[in-house]
């Protein structure tokens, strides 16, 4: 009888999406034909999402920098799979020349999460003179100024069509009408649909874990809370057409049905 072979379930990248809607791509093997055959599945899956899509590669999450020559089969077996990488998120010095060696540019606004225990920079040591200051009587603090209040949400009153972008920096955004198929809703804090959503909606896109998605009747192609996602084939079909909350818990994004 033959031997069971043995099943590796641990995802060969970790794929997530930012702000704009570029994917940033943790690789997690140096095995281009494991990290081809999983990207071809998401693409196949959802086609009208992840072909041609824009990735940029991190390889914050191998245990070593990849030479010139695996980087560059690692990014053939993406563009065999259909998407595109365009650019290495940044890193370390390593990176910065691997990055010329296989002509991919650094991105530095997609920062490797490459520091480890021990490898961050030590801190310079505090001049005597400002340790000696340290001694001497503290002046009277003054009294802070009140923190300025943030940015009211963005408020969109429109439907949001098919190839348009609306994106509510560093606030939350409310969409007074639809969202339609291929149009796309970004917001560093939680979005709110007053309308139907066809197209995407990426919450949390500065890495903000405790946003949201709320939205009256729930058909989009992609959501995604800091990063993590879900496509409309994921989703489970008696919430489709609903109305719908979206929310990221330990890692996982979580739809329930709004009463």
């Amino acid at each position: 009888m033959a031997a069971t072979p043995s099943v590796d379930y641990e995802q060969a990248g970790e794929l997530k999406f930012g702000q704009v809607g570029i994917a940033n791509l943790r690789v997690r093997t140096l095995d281009p034909q494991r990290l081809a055959a999983e990207m071809a599945d998401r693409v196949q899956r959802a086609p009208k999402l992840f072909a041609r899509a824009a990735v940029v590669i991190d390889f914050g999450g191998l245990s070593r920098c990849p030479d010139a020559a695996e980087a560059s089969a690692l990014v053939d077996a993406l563009r065999g799979a259909g998407v595109m990488p365009v650019a290495l998120a940044y890193g370390t010095s390593a990176i910065e020349a691997l990055s010329q060696a296989i002509g991919l540019p650094l991105l530095a606004k997609f920062r490797a999460s490459y520091e480890r225990d021990g490898e961050a920079e030590a801190a310079p040591a505090p001049p005597r003179k400002a340790a000696a200051a340290a001694a001497e009587p503290a002046a009277p603090a003054p009294v802070a100024a009140p923190a300025p209040r943030g940015e009211p949400g963005l408020v969109h009153l429109h439907p949001v069509r098919s190839g348009q972008q609306v994106y509510a920096q560093e606030r939350d955004l409310t969409v007074c009408a639809t969202v339609g198929a291929g149009a796309e809703v970004i917001a560093d804090g939680s979005i709110h649909v007053y309308g139907a959503l066809r197209g995407r909606a990426l919450a949390g896109a500065g890495g903000l874990a405790s946003a949201r998605i709320f939205c009256r009747e729930f058909h989009a192609e992609l959501v995604a809370v800091a990063g993590h996602y879900k496509v409309l084939e994921e989703i489970p079909r008696d919430l489709v057409g609903k109305a719908v909350q979206i929310w990221l818990e330990n890692d996982k994004l979580r739809i329930e049905q709004l009463d």
